[in-house]
């Protein structure tokens, strides 16, 4: 009885145990799996809005529910001196078995005809790996210019220790992230409720504008549910083959 009583607990602590091991990686599985589908679904929906008449950022004061994600036009003068790079930001397309390098994106405000402020992600430049303020080259047009983008509501978020991002009267501004409303109190001018990212391509101005699709990593979402899941099928066959063990052990030990 002894040991069919310790066999009995055994099995009970290894059945909890292998329960919890295949209801965790399951539910990661699954997560990943929605991951995968939000991001299809949202190259899809992008897809649709760009081929949507393109709008004009002059024309009014746009919301961002009237805008995001649609193809925009925009004329005004770039403020050069405001320009913010925001560090940590991989190179949008590489070759393919390459790491992708890292480096900034160049978000500068322009200046529209009425005097409201659009930030624009001018695109992305490579950083220096010796010394991270030795900043890129790029060139910035003078006077009046247009250019041409898809609206976003940021230009996308990394993970940052605290609050990293420097005042407008450091220089240069290298951080982590850009706040829309903190820069807007900042400077105290009229600001657009969204970024602009440029999308022409072949200007000689030292930036890459070639974006990666939205669909970027969908790959890796479903390796990463294969393993989850490939992990909740180990515990439930260990579960299983420990059990037989027992059971046998068990049965022996009753016939002796």
């Amino acid at each position: 009885m002894n040991i069919f009583s310790s066999l009995v607990t055994k099995r009970i602590v290894a059945t909890l145990a292998a329960l919890i091991t295949i209801i965790i990686c399951s539910s990661a599985g699954f997560w990943q799996l929605r991951r995968a589908h939000e991001k299809i679904m949202l190259a899809a929906n992008l897809v649709t809005k760009q081929q949507m008449p393109i709008l004009n950022a002059n024309a009014q004061n746009w919301t961002l529910e009237e805008v995001n994600q649609r193809r925009m036009r925009a004329q005004g003068t770039f403020l050069s001196e405001e320009v913010v790079w925001l560090d940590n930001r991989p190179r949008p397309v590489n070759k393919d078995g390459e790491a992708a390098p890292a480096g900034f994106y160049v978000m500068m405000p322009l200046r529209l005809e009425s005097g409201q402020i659009l930030w624009v992600n001018r695109g992305w430049a490579p950083r220096n790996g010796l010394d991270r303020v030795a900043l890129p080259a790029i060139n910035t047009p003078k006077g009046v210019v247009s250019i041409e983008g898809t609206v976003f509501a940021t230009p996308g978020k990394v993970y940052e220790f605290g609050n990293s991002n420097q005042g407008p009267g450091s220089k240069p501004r290298i951080q982590q992230n850009l706040a829309l409303e903190q820069e807007a109190k900042n400077h105290g001018w009229t600001q657009s409720p969204y970024i602009l990212r440029e999308v022409q391509t072949g200007q000689a101005d030292g930036l890459v504008r070639e974006w990666a699709p939205l669909t970027t990593g969908v790959d890796r979402h479903y390796a990463y549910a294969f393993q989850w899941f490939a992990l909740a099928a180990c515990a439930f066959l260990f579960w299983l083959v420990t059990g037989l063990r027992q059971y046998r052990k068990l049965s022996g030990s009753i016939s002796e």
